[in-house]
């Protein structure tokens, strides 16, 4: 299975000038790990739940720190194309537990190591 099966549908996003907090509500509404970062039309960054923990850890103000200054700037992505099996042993080595998935520099989505783990564990059902 390609990943162009898991994306496509909404994909959280905010700006770079967006509170923590602001960020951190919008994830946990969404109910996803991370958020992808967007400036204008490109995307500039992803903000993950580690990112949350480590500006937590830090003593960031979630009401005053703004989501650059805590992103993953510039964050590697993979294509819609892209074997999930590929994409989960890609994620698994360089420690990553989200991807985002774009074509044509549009942003698709953002995969997650468990929704990777869910198709193949149900592909050996």
């Amino acid at each position: 299975m390609k990943l162009h099966g898991l994306v496509g549908g909404r994909t959280e996003v905010c700006g770079p000038e967006t509170t923590l907090r602001d960020a951190a509500d919008a994830m946990l509404g969404a109910g996803v790990g991370s958020i992808a970062v967007i400036d204008g039309p490109r995307l500039t960054g992803i903000l993950t739940e580690r990112d949350l923990l480590r500006a937590a850890a830090d003593g960031a103000d979630p009401t005053d720190e703004l989501v650059r200054d805590w992103m993953t700037v510039d964050p590697d992505v993979t294509s819609p194309e892209s074997e999930v099996r590929d994409a989960a042993k890609w994620m698994l080595e360089i420690g990553y537990r989200h991807l985002p998935v774009m074509e044509d520099n549009e942003l698709l989505g953002i995969v997650s190591i468990k929704d990777l783990l869910w198709v193949l564990l149900s592909d050996n059902d």
